[in-house]
């Protein structure tokens, strides 16, 4: 596959999702109003702690609850795969027989999809975040930087993990309980509830055995500065590992399933 055709896929993926605008703005308004009681939720929890809570203050817990928010559409922690559904129906054989690699496809889509997502459902909760409680943001350039590159990691390790899950569907007729186990670990996990650094040792532990805190909580600690210089290149390069491996993950699965699959008719 060249990098015009992985462009131009791109290009297909933020021209989809760019059609359903009304649908962007509900999931703004949904966000920001979520957002709103999860950061008044986090505030008294740091507060009931006496006003420090694993290193984040009242306003810092505030603005892990609303980047969380920000960061839900385009990182996109929720379930939504169409492949379940084409293989299914027995559409994967169309792209079986396309001269792309089908994984490479769906993650360029992908990437369009979160490209569009980033300003419509991330800009309404930052900015209402930023009027009702305020934020607690660096003032320097750097940790934005290493935000995007984080940021744009983190959709690719989301994509990955659904695409892997979504491949039980070769072997799983119903997959709504493979689905729900996946978004409530997931969510759990990712630091979407409570910030990971707020999970008892045990639960940390099994958290960081997982490719999930690399797909909202490390993006955040990056943007917040919580982690600068050679701490946030580290969580950075974990993102990078976490990447290439369910990617590798889910091509060996790929293949394994094609070997298995009969399309009724061919």
């Amino acid at each position: 596959m060249s990098v015009a055709t992985l462009a131009v896929l791109t290009q297909t993926g933020w021209r989809r999702w760019s059609t359903y605008r009304s649908a962007a703005l509900a999931g703004a308004v949904t966000n920001t109003v979520f957002g709103l009681i999860k950061a008044a939720i986090t505030m008294g929890a740091v507060g009931a702690a006496g006003g420090q809570l694993a290193g984040y203050g009242p306003i810092e817990g505030a603005t892990y609850a609303w980047l969380a928010q920000a960061l839900i559409g385009p990182v996109n922690v929720f379930w939504s795969n169409d492949l379940v559904e084409r293989i299914r129906t027995g559409d994967i054989a169309v792209d079986l027989s396309r001269p792309v690699d089908p994984q490479l496809a769906y993650l360029s889509a992908d990437l369009g999809r979160a490209a569009f997502t980033f300003l419509p459902r991330g800009a309404p909760p930052l900015l209402v975040g930023a009027l009702v409680t305020g934020l607690a943001l660096p003032a320097n350039l750097l940790p934005y930087l290493l935000g995007i590159v984080s940021i744009v990691l983190a959709v690719i390790i989301s994509f990955a993990c659904r695409w892997l899950v979504s491949l039980a569907a070769f072997w799983i007729i119903e997959m709504r309980g493979a689905s729900t186990l996946y978004l409530m670990a997931s969510n759990i996990l990712c630091g979407l509830i409570v910030p990971v650094h707020w999970f008892p040792d045990w639960m940390a532990t099994l958290a960081a055995a997982t490719p999930f805190p690399s797909m909202l909580q490390t993006p955040i600690d990056v943007i917040m500065g919580r982690d600068t210089g050679l701490a946030a290149l580290w969580l950075i390069g974990v993102q990078v590992a976490w990447a290439l491996g369910v990617l590798l993950a889910g091509q060996l699965l790929w293949r394994l399933g094609t070997r298995k699959l009969v399309v009724q008719g061919g």
